[in-house]
């Protein structure tokens, strides 16, 4: 996958399920063309990505949570091997892999404080990941420093409700990802 097609995606249709276990099979018949597995592990992983692509979906998987996967090169190639349409992780080196490979990549941050939010830059400008996924998702004011930025910002963490998925978009975010069922559809 392209990172323009990706982008076109999400412009389609903004609202990205972050999955755990069985949802995912919800995901697979929501209006989503994105979903986020943040539950991948060696055994299943490869019919999890097979199922969304039969599905028409395009599958991300956060590399940091797998399991019986290593997290370096060879786990990402592993992941790009099996058909996965890009990655999500918190560590840069993963990111510049991934990149490399041809995966469309996202560096997943948390803003937590003030100083958070300036190494955020830092790291964004270091790795130049294709998407940021800014945590949590409903604090407007640092999807608004950031989506002024060249790399498009994915909202996500404690979006709960329509109107917190529609103010994190009005203001700036180009997408959202959320494990509420109830907003996948909205």
């Amino acid at each position: 996958m392209k990172v323009a097609e990706f982008q076109e995606k999400l412009e389609i249709f903004p609202v990205i399920p972050a999955v755990r276990g069985e949802e995912l099979l919800s995901a697979l018949h929501s209006e989503a063309e994105v979903i986020f597995l943040l539950d991948a592990d060696v055994m299943t992983v490869g019919e999890k990505i097979a199922l969304a692509h039969e599905n028409e979906k395009s599958i991300f998987i956060h590399v940091d949570l797998m399991n019986g996967i290593g997290k370096d090169r060879q786990g990402i190639r592993y992941l790009a091997e099996l058909g996965a349409d890009g990655i999500i992780s918190t560590r840069a080196p993963l990111i510049k892999c991934a990149k490399e490979i041809g995966l469309v990549a996202i560096q997943r941050y948390f803003a937590v404080d003030s100083h958070g939010l300036e190494s955020i830059r830092e790291m964004i400008a270091s790795a130049k990941p294709d998407f940021v996924e800014i945590m949590p998702g409903i604090i407007e004011k640092v999807i608004c420093r950031f989506a002024d930025e060249k790399t498009p910002v994915i909202a996500s963490g404690l979006l709960e409700t329509k109107g917190e998925v529609t103010a994190a978009l009005a203001n700036g975010a180009l997408a959202v990802s959320t494990g509420k069922a109830a907003l996948w559809s909205i």
